[in-house]
């Protein structure tokens, strides 16, 4: 039996919780802007199955085991704040004003690599880890029947299938494309420096 208004109710949350812009969303537009729509939609991938398994602990009962052990939870949160840093300034560095061409040379590679970096990126978010832990966690009520629980995990893939295939697919429009090689260089730097921030702001806070 499936509990439609815990569904609805965290449905409501989710949707407010992906359409924020944060890293995930950063991740995903400068991949459509910068290589091919296969590699964006893959990065999409990475994400949502991550955002499956953060839906999957705090259904479960993640949120309880941060507050019993809160050093966990900072260790996830300097952790996931140091990757986003790192990445944030590995974008801002490998800045050029070139126009670099889509990859098609090894398609399988760099849809494995851009699957990995939406996996990473999602998996050292504090943002997501912080949500789920903290607002999903309250708003899927404990000891759901099992077909609640998937349920949920399902209207969790529609949406951030949705939102972020979405994205991906609008901005690897070849004019935006083509927009984002003119100006590589101060669209990475942006997009870096966005990330980096987002990175410090989770340690501060």
């Amino acid at each position: 039996m499936v509990d439609s208004s815990a569904v609805l109710g965290v449905l409501s949350v989710y949707v407010a919780g992906v359409v924020i812009p944060g890293p995930n969303f950063v991740a995903v537009a400068h991949k459509a802007a910068s290589a091919t729509r296969t590699e964006a939609l893959a990065v999409v991938a990475g994400i949502v199955l991550v955002n499956l398994f953060w839906a999957s602990c705090a259904i479960l009962g993640v949120g309880i085991v941060f507050a019993a052990f809160p050093w966990l939870a900072f260790a996830v949160k300097v952790a996931g704040a140091a990757y986003l840093i790192w990445f944030g300034g590995r974008l801002i560095f490998n800045a050029s004003a070139g126009n670099p061409q889509p990859n098609a040379q090894a398609p399988g590679g760099s849809v494995r690599q851009a699957f990995a970096q939406g996996f990473a990126t999602n998996i050292a978010n504090p943002k997501s880890v912080a949500f789920f832990a903290a607002v999903f966690s309250s708003a899927a009520p404990p000891h759901e029947s099992v077909g609640t629980f998937v349920a949920m995990l399902g209207m969790v893939f529609v949406v951030a299938s949705s939102w972020y295939g979405f994205v991906a697919l609008t901005l690897s429009h070849a004019r935006i494309a083509s927009a984002y090689r003119r100006s590589k260089a101060w669209v990475d730097r942006v997009c870096g420096g966005l990330i980096i921030a987002l990175g410090v702001r989770q340690l501060i806070r």
